[in-house]
């Protein structure tokens, strides 16, 4: 069976430079909520990529499920940041590197 992970590409808007304590603080607390679902395999901030915030790698069972967490994440609701989602299928052993 191919297992798909779900990669939302998070990018800031002009508010971005408008984001607060409070706005970070309900950013980590959905990212907490996120990791005690068992929906996320990885998340961070870029560095030095102009207009890149970060990324989170979703485990959703559906590109639909996936997107409404994306929908949920407070920098979005907030106009502070967009989203790009992308299915991937990660390479490993088990599934003989997608051979």
């Amino acid at each position: 069976m191919e297992e798909w992970l779900y990669v939302m590409m998070i990018k800031k808007t002009k508010e971005y430079r408008k984001l607060n304590k409070a706005g970070v603080t309900q950013h980590v607390e959905n990212l907490r909520k996120l990791d005690a679902e068992g929906s996320i395999e990885l998340a961070g901030a870029f560095k030095g990529y102009p207009g890149m915030a970060g990324m989170f790698i979703l485990k959703a069972k559906s590109y639909e499920e996936a997107e409404a967490m994306c929908k949920q994440e407070p920098l979005v609701v907030a106009g502070y940041a967009t989203y790009e989602l992308y299915r991937f299928q990660a390479a490993n052993k088990e599934n003989n590197y997608l051979l």
